[in-house]
């Protein structure tokens, strides 16, 4: 349930945000540089690993802020934010604080597609954000702005041409030191504002544009890759200002679902909901744009922008005569504002209200905030490994639109794992991966890290090859006991209610196994199902609760005695049902996913000398994205099938000798152990096993 009250904020400030002369001499485990998304998710999730946290952020108050539309999950990015949930993160538990507004999108398909979304509140939002960070054990809080990143001579025991030591601010007078950095600049990485032909340096109105220094830094001292993408955002309309009799009402989902898996209610009641409104352009919009675009320098450029959420210049010219959606949503309880869904633009603040007005219950509409285009820089995301940190620089870590990706939820994905990461890192402990076969954010990450990105990188369930087994409802159970057994950022409370939900349902399932009845006999027990009673199998209960006009509510009416307990996953069980025969198909192929995520590509092999067969493209590709799995390489553009066989016997026979030398080493060092092993060895192999894999490779 929510249990969660929000302290007067201000009365955490003073002792949280500390003044820098009272840093500079202190050295953190992991300083986080932004306060978005990412950043928040970021330095939440290292202070919970147990890493001295220091987040810095150019302002306090705009800790958290929904920068652009108030909402949170969708398709895809729903499931986002259950994994995050699931690993202890913050904006699930926000969600469900501040929606006004929810809904479970796609429910015409599958439960595993379906996606959780919520309208919010921006200020209830960035309150919960707010208090949350400012009261987390071994985290403070600075107001401030990066001007460069300390870096040094790499370890030499760990792979890398640097090592990230701290940071400078932009006064140029305090460096700060820390064992580990993650960057989170989200669009403030070399930013400009467009509005019309007005451009300016910023990554968002009304604050101030990031230091240009942080930028060269990344591209010149570290020498690291970037590019340049763009995205946008819709004007803010006066509410009294819009006829909404003339759109289309859409209700929330009357019992709303939470995003966390530690909640059973929202914090707004059913019947406190909001709606929202649906509306379509007109002809006269697309008359206002093509009569405007010499008026737009944004849209002019080739610049990459969002493929999924275009804005509706974009859209007019990439689909001329169509009407286009626009959903008018709340802002807040009690904001006087709407968000205009599907109309980021970026003309002349005087064209952009001729443009709202071509729309009918916006003909009278005043518009309190234009729209606006942003350019920002990012770091090409294949030059990250799998935990989110630079190879080439020890202890850096990237999280969120610094690596091509858009949307708050990806950018909390990312945020939490690079947290996670640094932490360890800084602790010394080793850094941990999430396969795509085991999450939404391991399919995020990978795709990243492995293909890079020509534009901005959004979640979809179709990007996810395992979706019927990584779906919303069982987040919990795939990745909270990861969290707290392997990653260390998941609370006791949260992993023993994991263990009691887990243990919970598979007792249900083996109830309902357990439950072995002849056709006729269902028949009897379940008179309103359609059972064919022709066959003569016998079925469980498992098998009658995959049956679509089954609940687990008759079953459990039905053998009471056996089921009755277990009536609080009614909803759990049956999805478990249905999608058991499709997870049970998958798991040979995971497995196979899971054994080459398993195989290591050494960072520092020589890619041109390797002594196996591939073509010169193939070892271009290699050397220039360097995968760090097997796996990974599998799925690089350009790597073809024969050079995966390769590069398996490759990693096959180098694993494979150094087994053979360890034992080696070890039967030298141990007179006893070499009178037992050795005679055993020349029985079973007589021969070097290293020699004989590669004759037969050879043969």
């Amino acid at each position: 349930m929510l249990r969660k009250k929000l302290p007067f904020l201000h009365s955490l400030l003073s002792p949280v945000s500390r003044h820098v002369g009272h840093l500079a001499g202190h050295q953190y485990d992991v300083i986080v540089v932004g306060g978005g998304h990412a950043g928040t998710e970021a330095a939440a999730a290292a202070a919970r690993v147990g890493a001295e946290t220091l987040l810095i952020t150019q302002k306090i108050h705009t800790i958290g802020a929904l920068s652009c539309n108030p909402s949170l999950g969708g398709v895809g990015k729903g499931q986002l934010v259950k994994e995050v949930d699931a690993l202890d993160g913050l904006c699930g538990r926000a969600g469900d604080w501040a929606g006004i507004h929810f809904s479970i999108l796609n429910r015409r398909k599958g439960p595993a597609v379906w996606g959780p979304r919520a309208q919010l509140d921006r200020q209830r939002y960035r309150d919960f954000i707010q208090s949350e960070l400012l009261s987390t054990p071994r985290l403070t809080v600075l107001e401030g702005s990066v001007e460069e990143l300390l870096v040094t001579e790499p370890n030499p025991e760990e792979p890398g041409h640097h090592r990230v030591t701290g940071i400078r601010l932009a006064n140029g007078s305090h460096a700060i030191s820390a064992k580990s950095v993650v960057l989170t600049t989200g669009t403030f990485l070399s930013g400009s504002l467009f509005v019309g032909q007005t451009t300016s340096p910023g990554g968002r109105i009304g604050d101030a544009p990031s230091s240009p220094g942080l930028s060269h830094t990344l591209r010149e001292r570290l020498g690291l890759r970037t590019g340049r993408l763009r995205t946008g955002t819709p004007p803010r309309i006066v509410k009294d200002s819009v006829d909404l009799s003339l759109a289309k009402l859409h209700l929330p989902d009357s019992h709303p679902t939470p995003f966390s898996f530690l909640n059973t209610h929202t914090h707004c009641k059913p019947e406190e909901q909001l709606p929202c409104y649906l509306t379509f352009t007109t002809p006269g919009v697309e008359r206002v744009v093509r009569e405007s675009l010499q008026l737009n320098c944004h849209i002019q450029q080739d610049t990459k922008g969002p493929r999924y959420c275009p804005s509706i210049e974009s859209r007019v010219l990439r689909f001329p005569g169509r009407s286009h959606q626009v959903w008018l949503e709340p802002e807040g309880v009690t904001s006087d504002l709407l968000y205009p869904q599907g109309l980021s633009m970026t003309m002349p603040p005087d064209i952009q209200l001729r443009l709202i007005r071509e729309i009918p219950p916006m003909r009278r509409a005043e518009i309190h905030t234009p729209g606006y285009g942003v350019q920002y820089d990012f770091v090409c995301p294949t030059q990250l490994s799998p935990a989110l940190q630079v190879k080439s620089t020890q202890g850096l870590f990237l999280a969120g639109q610094i690596n091509g990706t858009t949307g708050y939820e990806e950018a909390a994905a990312q945020g939490l794992w690079a947290g996670a990461n640094a932490a360890r890192w800084a602790l010394s402990m080793p850094t941990v991966t999430l396969s795509r076969t085991e999450s939404y954010i391991g399919v995020l990450i990978d795709d990243l890290v492995s293909r890079g990105v020509t534009e901005p990188y959004r979640m979809f369930t179709s990007r996810a090859e395992f979706r019927t087994s990584l779906r919303p409802d069982n987040a919990d159970l795939r990745l909270t006991p990861k969290g707290f057994e392997e990653v260390g950022c998941v609370s006791s409370v949260r992993y023993q209610e994991s263990l009691r939900v887990r243990n919970s349902l598979q007792d249900a399932l083996t109830a309902l196994q357990a439950l072995f009845l002849s056709t006729s006999s269902w028949k009897k027990k379940l008179p309103s199902v359609p059972i064919s009673e022709t066959k003569s199998t016998l079925l469980t209960g498992l098998d009658l609760l995959q049956y679509n006009d089954v609940t687990f509510e008759m079953l459990a009416s039905a053998f009471p005695e056996s089921l009755s307990s277990y009536m609080e996953f009614t909803q759990r069980l049956k999805i478990e049902a249905v999608y058991k025969p499709h997870c049970d198909l998958n798991k040979k192929e995971i497995e196979r996913i899971q054994r080459e995520e398993n195989m290591s590509l050494p960072q520092d092999i020589d890619y041109f000398s390797l002594p196996v067969s591939l073509s010169d493209e193939v070892r271009e590709i290699l050397d220039r994205v360097r995968p760090s799995t097997l796996g990974a390489a599998t799925r690089l553009e350009g790597i073809t099938p024969a050079a995966v066989v390769n590069l398996l016997n490759y990693v096959r026979v180098t694993e494979k000798k150094k087994e053979t030398h360890r034992n080696q080493r070890h039967q030298e060092g141990c007179g006893r152990c070499k009178k037992l092993t050795l005679p055993v060895l020349e029985m079973a192999d007589g021969g070097d096993p290293a020699q004989r894999s590669w004759g037969n490779m050879s043969g």
